[in-house]
């Protein structure tokens, strides 16, 4: 059908959300929302969502879209032999940093983004630090990848009842939070002096986020280890803390920082890569490599009432500006413009 999208939702069927996971199950939501009779969802058996599902992305999902357009995959792979693909790389960091992989989930990352980003009919990104990695590390024109910002639910607010994730994870004491996937990408460990300086204030560090199979290092976290938390206690956990910490060696965009800021939360984050781009001037930024400066960071964020205050007003106008609905209206013209080429 001419002027059809198909959407590639099987990261949008997966149980455990994370950054990629949440930008397919928004844009699977809201783009057919948007526009009805341009878009159609693709969705495969849950059982396919992960590993066993990537023959289905390959051989099937192009046959259930075969009267589309366009195939929009929002989440780092889509078919190889397709000519139609749209598909969104949120970052390199496996053919930037290899050994924070799995050798074979490395292999597979050098062989196919590559061969993606050439054969694509738009790729698409999520910061400007990403179209530079996709330019340089891909040889595709930075001026041809789509930079479409991610968003924030609109249940990330202030207004979030601590209570439920409190209770339901066993917290107890005032506490700072980190949010991230166990991986050495994410840097966890130079968190230990701040866990130290913390506890002697009466503060617990605390550590939310599952693994994943072809994640290497993160295992020694020097906070409490709360495991994966469900979507529905996350607002909450947000707003209880009295800081959210993002240590990463390397992201495409810091989704956990803007989501902290819309609850409120003040955030310090590394000077690297993507974040400062996203968190502009309402977080406070540290060397991920200095665990002493990004403890005193962490502390003047959770401790300091005026600096508190600051941080809390700047974030939210931060996070008021990252929209799902404006994601998608994005997308939707990204999109739009390779319909008429």
């Amino acid at each position: 059908m001419t002027g059809q999208v198909a959407i590639d939702a099987r990261a949008a069927v997966r149980r455990e959300t994370g950054g990629v996971e949440r930008v397919a199950r928004e844009m699977a939501a809201r783009l057919p929302a948007l526009r009805p009779d341009r878009y159609v969802v693709v969705r495969p058996r849950p059982r396919l969502a992960y590993r066993a599902g990537h023959a289905w992305e390959q051989l099937a999902l192009p046959l259930h879209a075969r009267r589309a357009e366009l195939l929009y995959c929002p989440a780092n792979l889509a078919p190889l032999a397709s000519r139609r693909n749209a598909v969104v790389i949120h970052d390199l960091a496996a053919l930037a940093h290899p050994e924070w992989y799995g050798r074979t989930y490395g292999a597979w990352q050098r062989l196919v983004l590559p061969a993606l980003a050439r054969r694509a009919r738009l790729v698409l990104t999520v910061s400007r630090f990403a179209q530079g990695e996709i330019a340089e590390r891909l040889g595709i024109p930075g001026e041809s990848v789509a930079v479409v910002p991610n968003g924030v639910s609109e249940s990330f607010s202030p207004s979030a009842d601590p209570g439920p994730a409190r209770r339901a994870l066993g917290i107890e004491r005032p506490y700072v939070l980190t949010l991230a996937t166990r991986s050495a990408r994410k840097n966890l460990a130079v968190l230990g002096d701040a866990a130290a300086a913390l506890r002697e204030l009466g503060i617990e560090l605390v550590s939310a986020g599952g693994g994943r199979g072809y994640l290497r290092g993160g295992e020694l976290l020097p906070a409490r280890t709360l495991g994966y938390v469900p979507e529905r206690l996350l607002p909450g956990l947000y707003a209880g803390a009295l800081a959210l910490a993002m240590p990463s060696h390397y992201e495409g965009f810091g989704l956990p920082c803007l989501e902290a800021m819309a609850c409120g939360t003040p955030v310090v984050a590394a000077d690297r890569t993507a974040l400062p781009e996203t968190c502009g001037e309402a977080a406070l930024l540290a060397d991920p490599e200095d665990g002493e400066a990004f403890a005193t960071a962490l502390v003047r964020a959770a401790t300091d009432e005026t600096e508190r205050a600051r941080l809390s007003a700047a974030g939210r106008e931060r996070a008021g500006g990252f929209t799902w609905q404006r994601t998608a209206e994005l997308t939707d013209a990204a999109l739009a413009k390779r319909l008429v080429d």
